[in-house]
């Protein structure tokens, strides 16, 4: 190796060098003109106690004041006990926007969802919601501040709604630092404690008919005319309670005539948990229904397509047909809940049963080894023939 402390390296002396070998220019920097004549920089250095080289390109590319320049960044990394070579990989990367990643972290998950729906408004709130305030930016550029100014308009008006748009966030942040797109800070976390405090627990609720009206939309439900199957599933619905998904996916294998009972597969359930429903006589009329106009296909309440179901979307577009936007399908649990607390003497636990919820208090859990079948029998039924009481006449109409 050729040194030259005392005379650092010029532009005019590089060019003259013909000979192979290492010439060094100081601060741990040297030129290397290989056997082929080609001239490179590289940085002389220790990390962690190990002796490292590290390239810093060729002298076409690099001139010496940028290699100068690079050798004493990289050093001062050193000395302050970093990885310089670490450093220049991140740099090398390139990093995508938070949109990309939101959009490969939804794919990566997509096995994961519930169901399509679930797994449509994890994205589009992100698409609501961040993606206007940061989406267009690297991932690794984005701050604590951006997640603030996301999070801020929100946070009051849609709590529930803005607690599941930060979990997502916090998601893609710590999706981005395993693949090498951001340092080990993530900057949803902590963000909660500059944000306003809400007024107790505050949850976001479907919007509900009170029980007393619920007659009267029946009635109106068996006088519209949208698609049979849609109506006959969204009374279903409503008379035993159940989620959405659980009606509109239900089979007919699921359904014991002779036991009135309707049992829905624990991978359909939201606690995953196998769930029977009593079914009422009115119920039963609507199986009935359902059988009579059945294209031979296994759901209950088929789509266009025998081999599809309804869509989700089915009671929405039912709703607006009935210029009700201001409730959903899912509200009607809420329905069903208040008549049973107000208009019965239920037991509370009897009533969340009926509901599939999952019993809070860890210790009636454990005591509580049945699903009340029974008392949940004569609850649904006393639902059902509250439901008729204003829409008797036209309940029989429903197949016209």
């Amino acid at each position: 190796m050729k040194k030259h402390p005392e005379k650092a390296l010029s532009p005019v002396g590089i060019r003259a060098l013909k000979d192979p070998g290492m010439y060094a220019d100081g601060n741990c920097l040297y030129l290397v003109v290989d056997e082929s004549g080609a001239k490179r920089w590289i940085m002389r250095t220790t990390i962690h106690g190990k002796r490292c080289d590290l390239g810093l390109g060729g002298v076409s590319m690099v001139s010496l004041a940028e290699a100068r320049e690079e050798a004493v960044r990289l050093r001062k990394i050193a000395r302050a006990g970093g990885d310089p070579l670490a450093e220049r990989r991140q740099e090398r990367i390139i990093v995508p926007a938070f949109e990309a990643v939101a959009r490969e972290v939804h794919t990566a998950q997509a096995q994961t969802f519930k169901n399509e729906k679930h797994a449509a408004q994890w994205i589009s709130t992100l698409e609501a919601y961040a993606f206007p305030v940061f989406g267009s930016q690297p991932v690794n550029t984005i701050e604590s501040k951006d997640v603030l100014a996301a999070l801020s308009p929100i946070w009051i008006e849609k709590p529930e709604t803005a607690r599941r748009v930060k979990q997502r966030m916090r998601a893609v942040f710590d999706y981005a630092k395993v693949k090498g797109w951001r340092s080990n800070d993530n900057p949803v976390e902590g963000i909660t404690k500059v944000l306003p405090k809400h007024g107790g627990n505050v949850k976001e609720h479907f919007s509900a008919l009170p029980y007393a009206q619920v007659p009267d939309f029946l009635m109106a439900l068996h006088g519209t005319n949208i698609y049979l199957s849609a109506k006959l599933a969204f009374e279903f619905l409503i008379l035993t309670a159940a989620r959405t998904s659980e009606a509109i996916l239900a089979k007919w294998p699921e359904i014991d005539v002779d036991t009135k009972t309707w049992t829905v597969p624990a991978e359909r359930m939201k606690m995953k948990k196998e769930h029977r429903v009593p079914l009422s006589a009115r119920c039963l009329e609507i199986l009935k229904t359902a059988k009579e106009i059945g294209t031979g296909s296994d759901y209950i309440f088929p789509g266009r397509s025998a081999k599809h179901p309804l869509s989700n979307m089915s009671f929405l577009m039912a709703l607006r047909r009935m210029n009700r936007a201001d409730i959903t399908a899912h509200g009607f649990r809420s329905s069903f809940r208040n008549w049973a607390e107000e208009k019965t003497t239920t037991q509370h636990s009897v009533v969340e049963a009926a509901l599939a919820h999952q019993v809070e208090n860890k210790v009636e859990a454990a005591y509580l080894r049945t699903d009340l079948f029974a008392k949940r029998r004569r609850l649904m039924d006393s639902w059902a023939t509250f439901c008729a009481t204003r829409a008797a006449q036209k309940v029989v109409s429903i197949r016209s």
